[in-house]
Formats: structure tokens, C-alpha cells, sequence
């Protein structure tokens, strides 16, 4: 599964990286909620659809790997 989330990394911490005008490198593993509800709203941008997930997959978001593999579950494509 590594492997597979790893697109989307670079995708997760260029969203995570928009806020607050950080550069990637500055990005922490940790998400804070607000940058939770930012990087829902990016993720929303991005792919054309509403994120509509309980609370317990927002729970597991609270780290970069976190949101990651669940983008992965869900089947959000990674850009090429």
C-alpha cells in the first residue's frame, strides 16, 4: 500500500503546502483541523466532487500518510 499512496504524497503535501504559503519541505507529517478542513477543500478542488467522509476517515487523516492511504482506499486517482 506504500507504494500506491506514494503519488499522492507529493499531491497531499503540495495542498497542505498551499496553506499558509509554506514550501513543501516545510510541511509537518502532522495535519492540524485546520489544515484538515483546507485539505478537504483542496481535495474537493482537485477532483471535482464533494469528500463526503464520516468522521472517523477524517480521524485518520491527521497525518500526511494518513490522508495518503485514505486517498488511496478511496480510489482518488494520483496526477501522473
Amino acid at each position: 500500500m506504500a507504494e500506491e499512496s506514494e503519488p499522492h504524497r507529493a499531491q497531499v503535501v503540495a495542498m497542505l503546502a498551499t496553506y499558509g504559503e509554506r514550501r513543501p519541505e516545510e510541511v509537518p507529517e502532522t495535519v492540524d483541523s485546520l489544515e484538515l478542513a483546507w485539505l478537504v477543500h483542496q481535495i474537493e478542488q482537485r477532483y471535482g466532487k464533494p469528500f463526503d467522509v464520516d468522521d472517523d476517515v477524517l480521524a485518520r487523516m491527521t497525518t500526511v500518510g494518513g490522508a495518503c492511504a485514505v486517498l488511496a482506499e478511496l480510489g482518488y486517482e494520483a496526477a501522473a
